[in-house]
């Protein structure tokens, strides 16, 4: 990304009072250390950066999740849903994205519908790339039914450094593919549970970006089905 294109990114409402502190902050370094208040506005300027909310071009193709997240796909695993969404005992396939402190931290829905199951879990702060992280750690639980009739869930996980989880989503709430809806400060990892017929399109390692990088689509098993009935 250009130099200007970060410059000129909108940010996070929640970061306007960050950035304010920050540059305060750095304002009264410089009359203690001339160093100090430059390390001040560097700071300032990563908190710039760190709450950066770029628009995202959401892929109009019919039966795909997104990404709810930037950042890089940590694990692609079978596992079992939250219980506190009620969504049984069978594993799915789980999808989880760390996110580094240089990663946009907006969430996105992965795909429209309606919120079905929201729920709060408060835990631990271990690194959030690790596999128990899910289980153990603070976050932020939401259940839709997908506008094709998928039963999935995505959670947003607090790391080691986060401290904060905004997600402005409540039951009942119908919403769009790839839309705004929550923020996790600072340095995260979300997590996305597949239905059956879902396949992730993604690998451990990869790239995403949150409401453009497709994570899963319908199977190809279930498709053909489908068309054999028609």
């Amino acid at each position: 990304m250009k130099a200007m294109d970060v410059v000129m990114t909108p940010i996070h409402k929640e970061g306007h009072l960050f950035v304010a502190i920050f540059f305060a902050v750095s304002v009264g370094l410089f009359f203690l250390s001339e160093p100090l208040g430059w390390a001040g506005l560097v700071l300032t300027a990563w908190c710039l950066y760190f709450f950066r909310d770029p628009d995202r071009v959401i892929p109009d193709e019919k039966g795909v999740l997104v990404s709810p997240a930037d950042g890089t796909v940590c694990l692609v695993m079978e596992a079992t849903p939250p219980a506190e969404l009620g969504m049984g005992d069978e594993p799915r396939t789980r999808i989880s994205i760390f996110l580094s402190v240089f990663n946009v931290h907006v969430n996105r829905t992965p795909a429209a519908g309606e919120v079905t199951s929201v729920a709060y879990v408060p835990g631990k702060f271990l690194n959030a790339a690790a596999e128990e992280a899910s289980e153990e750690n603070e976050r932020q639980l939401i259940r839709m039914t997908t506008e094709d009739g998928h039963d999935i869930a995505y959670a947003q996980v607090a790391g080691l450094v986060a401290r904060r989880i905004l997600c402005d989503l409540e039951v009942g709430q119908t919403v769009e593919r790839g839309e705004r809806f929550g923020l996790i400060r600072f340095g995260s990892r979300t997590d996305i549970y597949l239905d059956k017929g879902q396949k992730p399109t993604v690998a451990v390692g990869q790239t995403m970006i949150g409401g453009e990088t497709i994570i899963a689509r319908k199977a190809a098993g279930r498709r053909k089905a489908a068309s054999a009935s028609e």
